[in-house]
């Protein structure tokens, strides 16, 4: 089933530069004040407890919609779950042209704030233990993007993902089976934890449940004028530090940081790393309260899709055996971007092309880098000043550099068992994905060290060595990156032995899924020591 692809990605939100007191009320972090005992329809024997039902519920997921990490996260999760033998209902919304054929259908009423709005539910089992639910509301999803259009974000992306977070609670209500945890992700669905606290603290579906808050990337926050509180149901209780409140504004982040009883992000070191005011976005002193409760859990792959050795895309299979199959998908990707056989080393990149991918220091260091005996074949879209800089490159050079503007999940396949070389030169990168695509498919990677970047290469030269990191951000050393790499490339035995340790490693989503569920248990059980 084709994604679909978002014409505008939400632009990360920093912190304002003045505080602003309207609306600030003096009372109690709701947080704290919120957690009920409430009755509960399922039976409590540890027996029936290791078989959890999670409510999993995501703005997007492959193949239904992706515009990043998130969709990956969002499709490969609940699998690896249903596979270790839990049920998850994954909910999201219906966008333009998501196929519902074959579910389930129910029309409902819901109310938020002074509105009520149609939904209707489409629920649809998908694979063992994983279900999936659309929430179709047309008016607000049935739209050319899945969050903007022409690189602006919908002014009323506050009111649709808060009636969406609404309406996925409401479903479990009406479905009357009580979740064991309510996991949700990103500013998009972090009303629903504040919801499920605010609202149905009493009910016995919803109410009481823990709720599980993933953090995929800080810079984008959901931060709104403080008028759209009452729009949603709320008091202005909930405009308090402990609470939503963000310098004046609300927070729908802050939101889920603080009212969900455990929080994770997608790699350790980011974990670490949003603690500090450097990374933090602002919302590290909620964070560092919140630290106890915070986990880093490495972002999987699916290793089905983006497996060497059984990839229709890449011409020839091969796997670290027998790496001579790299070699003809290499000539495959030149004739794909139009570029001539060549025996020097291809360094490819797919990124966005944002300051936030390192696109600053590489268009700083380009003048330096392009003299290296390399091609470069790149894949993606952003800011314009860097999509008119890969364009020039591309016309300058048009025997060494190919700029594809865009996205091509074949291209993107060809790239990663195609090139010699990866970079990834980011400012911050809270997992990453395309590292652990490279390594698997024997492209060694050139990335900054920050994030889960840090927690999957490690420098050639030391034990495990397998990519090739640097630290400072800075154009002089991506550039010296970039030359030790091509020094390496130049040691066959060498360069050989980088590609079969990135390749033997085990990203899975198995491993990543088991501690999820770690998280979830640990959670539930604090729920059952609170009643």
């Amino acid at each position: 089933m084709p994604e679909k692809k978002a014409a505008g990605k939400p632009k990360p939100q920093r912190p304002a530069k003045k505080p602003a007191k309207k609306h600030q009320a003096k009372r109690a972090p709701v947080r704290a004040r919120t957690r009920k005992s409430v009755p509960t329809n399922q039976p409590a024997a540890a027996a029936e407890r290791s078989r959890l039902s999670v409510l999993m519920i995501a703005s997007e997921a492959h193949p239904y919609a992706k515009t990043g990490g998130l969709a990956e996260v969002a499709a490969a999760l609940p699998d690896a779950l249903g596979r270790l033998g839990h049920d998850v209902t994954l909910v999201l919304p219906r966008y333009r042209g998501i196929d519902v054929s074959g579910a389930a259908r129910q029309s409902v009423q819901v109310p938020l704030g002074a509105s009520i709005q149609p939904v209707t539910f489409h629920r649809r089992v998908e694979r063992q233990g994983v279900t999936v639910v659309f929430v179709d509301i047309p008016d607000l999803f049935d739209r050319d993007g899945l969050y903007g259009v022409n690189g602006a974000d919908y002014p009323d992306n506050a009111w649709r993902f808060a009636m969406f977070s609404r309406a996925a609670l409401e479903y479990a209500r009406i479905r009357g089976e009580r979740p064991s945890i309510i996991h949700t992700h990103d500013w998009q669905t972090a009303l629903v934890p504040v919801f499920q606290k605010m609202l149905f603290s009493p009910d016995p579906t919803v109410g009481g449940v823990p709720a599980v808050f993933t953090i995929h990337n800080l810079a984008f926050q959901g931060v709104f004028p403080a008028s759209i509180v009452p729009m949603l149901g709320l008091g202005w209780e909930v405009m308090h530090v402990d609470a939503l409140e963000y310098w004046g504004s609300a927070s729908y982040m802050k939101g889920g940081i603080n009212f969900s009883e455990r929080i994770t992000t997608v790699s350790p070191t980011y974990a670490k790393e949003i603690l500090t005011p450097e990374l933090g976005m602002g919302l590290d002193g909620a964070l560092r309260r919140r630290a106890n409760d915070l986990a880093g859990i490495l972002n999987g792959i699916d290793v089905e899709r983006w497996d060497p050795s059984n990839d229709p895309f890449v011409g020839q299979s091969y796997d670290a055996s027998d790496l001579s199959g790299k070699a003809a998908a290499k000539a495959v990707l030149l004739k794909t971007v139009g570029l001539e056989p060549s025996s020097s080393p291809v360094i490819g990149l797919i990124s966005r092309l944002t300051d936030q991918k390192g696109f600053d220091i590489i268009a700083a260091a380009m003048d330096e880098l392009i003299t290296f005996d390399a091609a470069w074949v790149m894949l993606g879209s952003g800011e314009r000043q860097y999509e008119d800089m890969w364009r020039s490159l591309a016309a300058r050079y048009p025997r060494r550099v190919s700029a594809t503007i865009g996205f091509d999940e074949r291209l993107a396949h060809r790239i990663e068992a195609g090139a010699d070389l990866f970079l990834m030169p980011s400012r911050f990168e809270p997992c990453g994905l395309n590292q652990m695509y490279s390594l698997r498919y024997g492209t060694v990677p050139i990335v900054r060290a920050t994030g889960g970047l840090a927690d999957t290469v490690v420098e050639a030269r030391a034990p495990g060595g397998n990519g090739i990191r640097f630290t400072d951000y800075s154009p002089a050393a991506l550039v010296d990156a970039v030359r030790r790499a091509l020094e390496l490339y130049r040691n066959p035995k060498l360069w050989k032995q980088l590609q079969q340790t990135g390749m033997a490693a085990d990203f899975s989503w198995d491993a990543s899924a088991r501690e999820y569920v770690k998280v979830y248990e640990s959670a539930a059980a604090a729920a059952r020591e609170n009643r």
